[in-house]
């Protein structure tokens, strides 16, 4: 089951976005410099559909996307929860950061407008950084998928 920890509305991940981000717990990918060693742990709340409803009851207009943010223990659930979004609340994009380099084949990759993929390797940066290990991808309108990491650099 996935849990989550907290919730922020963020600016930054998703370009041209004001995204809830919902950071699930049970980190399976422990990465190295990571700055938030507290998801490694099995903790939190449920992260079901009563969670999502809650959310958008919640942060609903102030929001434009919601973004997983981990869930490598579990992705088939990610993947559930994105496909509730898109059904439920049609308005919102989705969003998932995975820790992992490749995306789980338990995922169905359209039912996401966009995936970062990538553990956090500190001396190759963030999605800033040109040096970044890190990839973005935004679903395109053919449902193909393009790299905007590149956005996140400054020119």
């Amino acid at each position: 089951m996935l849990k989550y920890v907290n919730t922020d509305i963020v600016f930054q991940e998703i370009p041209d976005e004001v995204t809830l981000a919902i950071n699930i717990s049970n980190c399976p990918c422990h990465c190295p410099g990571c700055h938030s060693h507290y998801l490694w742990e099995d903790i939190g709340l449920p992260l079901d559909t009563n969670a999502i409803d809650a959310f958008v009851e919640e942060y609903g207009t102030d929001i434009t996307c919601i973004s997983f943010m981990g869930g490598d223990c579990d992705p088939k659930g990610v993947n559930m929860l994105a496909l509730y979004v898109h059904e439920e609340y049609p308005q919102f994009k989705v969003a998932w950061y995975s820790g992992r380099t490749v995306i789980s084949s338990a995922i169905t990759k359209t039912d996401f407008d966009y995936i970062k993929i990538g553990p956090f390797i500190r001396h190759l940066g963030p999605l800033k950084s040109p040096t970044t290990n890190q990839r973005l991808y935004r679903q395109k309108e053919d449902g193909q998928f393009e790299d905007i990491t590149s956005r996140f650099w400054k020119k």
